[in-house]
């Protein structure tokens, strides 16, 4: 019996240039103002690892060690990037083997640039779960965004691109 893949593809287009949108999915002074507000750090080598650090937000919250982590399998800037990648904050997570993202970044003759999020969540149901969005607490109050997958994250990151602000925040 073999494994059905499960895969979950997400787009959008965003009016910014490349090199901005890889910059927003790489650095830290980018990734604390979208998404889930973490602090990147990368090491874009093949090879190279990547951690997700706590905001204070979440330090005060008692995430107080790495939120994220994994490898870099490619990295071709400002175009793609493939990374290993597994959640730490729940223990049933990190019992789960690591997923794999794709980030491809490709500008347009007429929409701006379109960024492709494909995430390989084979085996990792709990992963599958909450990136799909279908945890998501649509009554949650200010801030309280969690299980909205990357659907939300990406709308917030094409808000904070394009507006300078979050979607939380517009």
């Amino acid at each position: 019996m073999t494994e059905t893949k499960t895969v979950q593809v997400n787009r959008v287009y965003i009016r910014a240039t490349p090199q901005t949108i890889w910059d927003a999915i790489t650095k830290p002074e980018w990734t604390q103002k979208y998404g889930y507000s973490g602090l990147a750090e990368f090491d874009l080598r093949r090879g190279g690892k990547h951690r997700t650090k706590p905001t204070q937000e979440f330090i005060d919250a008692g995430f107080t060690s790495d939120l994220l982590d994994g490898e870099v399998l490619e990295s071709d800037p400002p175009r793609r990037l493939v990374i290993t990648w597994k959640l730490l904050m729940d223990p049933s997570l990190v019992a789960e083997p690591y997923t794999t993202l794709t980030y491809d970044i490709e500008e347009t003759k007429t929409a701006g640039t379109r960024l492709t999020v494909t995430h390989d969540v084979t085996g990792a149901p709990g992963h599958e779960a909450l990136v799909s969005g279908s945890q998501e607490n649509v009554d949650a109050g200010p801030g309280e965004n969690a299980g909205g997958g990357w659907a939300w994250v990406l709308s917030d990151l094409k808000s904070v691109l394009e507006t300078g602000k979050g979607i939380a925040a517009a």
